[in-house]
């Protein structure tokens, strides 16, 4: 084999490949990526038994063959490289990498252990990538990272004809996005448990790529994205998500709104004297707000900040950073919480105007700290 390409076009495929490289692969040749080249093209391929990754990208290809090498060691001896022309070509159970006056020789894996990728499943749908990646990225903030709770580190998708439903939770805090897609069936009706990480790492690198095309499986134990020329596929989590919806009031009787960006930045300095695990307190009242933290004799913090309030007045207290990851995730000018009473979860949506509908598409819920007088 034998082929020459642009540094800056083989580092990129390289490393975007190699992401989906396990650090703990269960088999050595599955730390390689399969690279193949055939008639002006090269393939490169990366799996670990539940991610696939694959792209095509253009190359000079002089010999056609197929090589299986050391993904990581690859990605970074292509990053560390000089901006020009790449030559790669075989000798034997070796490698050479040519760029100007770097060379570099890498042993080869034995492709034919290399196990064949998963097919990408019939494509089901196609979404904007861009808006499904700020979807995501408004999601996965409250999926779990306890590997102990398998089921909730996923992120539920939720398919109803042309309207994608995105849905996690960690116990303690709740988030739904609506999104509109275009389905292959227009009557499709059907749901898909997915890593978060592996939807961020799809959001991030596949998003801004234009259309992007999702593929779910018939026997629902796979789902595929593609977009660009790449396409990764991953296995489904296996096991019932918990039916959350059902954790939304169905009546909120005070409803509060302020700017999201001075609530931002009051949080961020209020909770600078919260210690571990204590919450700042929000205190709605008649056109302000009041937050604070800190108790006793150590530090305290207050900050009042304009607010509009619908309803009795009404205290409640957060994890702060529960609260401002929640609040990052909003791009609207104001958002409106939604209370029942204050030991209850407190619903947070976008509002543009200070007086004007809410938004649901994307919907934030937060179990409160208990206070000692509630």
């Amino acid at each position: 084999m034998k082929f020459r390409v642009e540094r800056d076009v083989l580092a990129e495929a390289v490393t975007w490949t190699a992401r989906s490289l396990s650090p703990r692969p269960p088999v050595p040749v599955l730390s390689g990526l399969l690279i193949k080249a055939g008639a002006g093209s090269l393939s490169l391929a990366s799996f670990d038994y539940e991610i696939s990754a694959r792209l095509e990208i253009p190359a000079d290809v002089a010999e056609e063959g197929t090589i299986l090498v050391s993904g990581r060691l690859l990605a970074d001896i292509c990053r560390s490289l000089p901006s020009a022309p790449v030559e790669v070509a075989t000798d034997g159970s070796k490698v050479t990498l040519t760029c100007r006056n770097s060379r570099f020789n890498l042993a080869t894996m034995p492709e034919a252990e290399y196990p064949e990728l998963p097919a990408l499943p019939d494509v089901s749908g196609v979404v904007d990538g861009d808006a499904f990646a700020e979807a995501v990225s408004q999601v996965i903030i409250a999926a779990s990272r306890d590997d102990t709770l398998p089921i909730l580190t996923g992120v539920r998708m939720e398919i109803e004809e042309d309207l994608i439903t995105f849905l996690a939770t960690d116990r303690y805090r709740l988030a739904l996005r609506e999104l509109s897609w275009k389905p292959t069936n227009p009557g499709i009706s059907t749901s898909a448990l997915v890593k978060a990480k592996t939807l961020s790492e799809v959001a991030k690198t596949l998003g801004g790529s234009g259309d992007l095309k999702i593929a779910l499986s018939d026997n629902s134990e796979l789902i595929g994205f593609e977009s660009g020329g790449r396409r990764t596929t991953s296995l489904l989590v296996d096991g019932d998500y918990p039916k959350i919806r059902s954790l939304f009031p169905d009546n909120t009787p005070i409803h509060a709104t302020v700017e999201t960006s001075q609530l931002v930045e009051a949080v961020r300095r209020v909770a600078l004297v919260a210690e571990r695990n204590t919450p700042v307190r929000l205190a709605f009242s008649a056109g302000q707000v009041v937050l604070d933290a800190g108790t006793g004799e150590d530090a305290q913090a207050s900050e009042a900040i304009e607010a509009t309030l619908d309803g009795d007045d009404i205290t409640v207290a957060f994890n702060p950073h529960y609260l401002s990851e929640g609040l990052g995730a909003f791009s609207s000018r104001f958002v409106r919480f939604s209370f029942t009473t204050p030991p209850k979860p407190a619903v947070i949506s976008a509002q543009e105007e200070a007086t004007g509908e809410d938004r649901e598409d994307y919907r934030y819920l937060l179990m409160p700290v208990r206070l000692p007088n509630q």
